[in-house]
């Protein structure tokens, strides 16, 4: 069996029911809400009217009016009051899902990616694949997941989990996404597995439309750092030429994100923290 690693996940999760239920949450999120699968999960924005993060969010379609939304720990409430003041004259409720938790696991090498396949997954209500660049994976989610027979969990503060979220530079919530953040700037996987372009309206659309017309070029991209030695902390300035340029929003070893002027290209000599690193690219995928 490969490789696989699994990590405990603080998630909420919220349902979202009633007859207006797809409609509803068509017109609030960037995701194709519509053409989601019974039984399938897609990840989604929550933006701002003025087309900036609120939220981000998976959605997975547990029934033809019910979906259940899971956010990053402690952003759940944030969520539903966003989605809330804008529920006018339809018909679908909202109500916070207590007791439930999410199990990540990753493959971390290609015979991992294989073994995914024949995972044991009964323990979990839903079982979203997750298409991270170099490290494929998945989320059981539910009132009762256990960890399948085969799979190591990680025994340190998320340290694994965590470096291979940021080695596929994926960005979350509460560290590279918040209220001030342009969906483009956070690399073109977010965009890929978050947006659809086809759908029609929907809050936010204008500014995320605007920036892809325009080749995504952002004043600011997120960005990949290793550095050489590996010791620095989230808010650590990133100077190049004797400017800041930008700041770590997260770390793990010798592995760090950040945001940085769009100025600062791939492969530069930087320093983060005082120490030298060097500037990489987001993995494609």
């Amino acid at each position: 069996m490969g490789t696989l690693v699994a990590a405990w996940i603080e998630r909420d999760v919220v349902a979202c029911s009633g007859p207006d239920a797809a409609t509803f949450l068509q017109g609030q999120l960037s995701q194709d809400v519509v053409g989601i699968a019974v039984g399938a999960s897609r990840w989604s924005l929550v933006l701002q009217p003025q087309g900036k993060v609120e939220s981000f969010v998976r959605v997975s379609r547990v029934a033809e009016a019910e979906f259940l939304l899971d956010v990053e720990a402690g952003h759940g409430a944030a969520m539903l009051t966003r989605l809330q003041r804008f529920k006018l004259r339809v018909d679908c409720q909202f109500e916070t899902v207590d007791g439930w938790r999410c199990l990540a696991i990753r493959a971390l090498d290609d015979d991992g990616g294989a073994a995914l396949d024949s995972l044991d997954t009964s323990s979990a209500a839903i079982v979203a694949p997750v298409d991270w660049p170099l490290t494929p994976g998945v989320d059981l989610l539910g009132p009762a997941v256990e960890v399948p027979s085969g799979v190591a969990l990680d025994g340190g503060p998320k340290r694994a989990f965590e470096r291979l979220r940021i080695r596929a530079g994926i960005p979350r919530l509460g560290a590279e996404l918040d209220e001030s953040t342009i969906p483009a700037e956070a690399g073109q996987w977010l965009i890929d597995h978050s947006v659809s372009f086809t759908k029609g309206c929907f809050v936010g659309q204008e500014l995320v439309a605007r920036v892809d017309s325009r080749g995504s070029n952002t004043p600011r991209k997120l960005r990949l750092l290793r550095i050489a030695h590996g010791v620095t902390t989230v808010g650590a300035e990133v100077m190049a030429g004797g400017e800041v340029v930008g700041a770590v929003t997260s770390v793990a070893n010798l592995d760090a994100l950040a945001f940085l002027r769009r100025s600062v290209e791939v492969g530069d000599a930087v320093t983060v923290g005082g120490e030298p690193a060097t500037v990489e690219a987001l993995p494609a995928g």
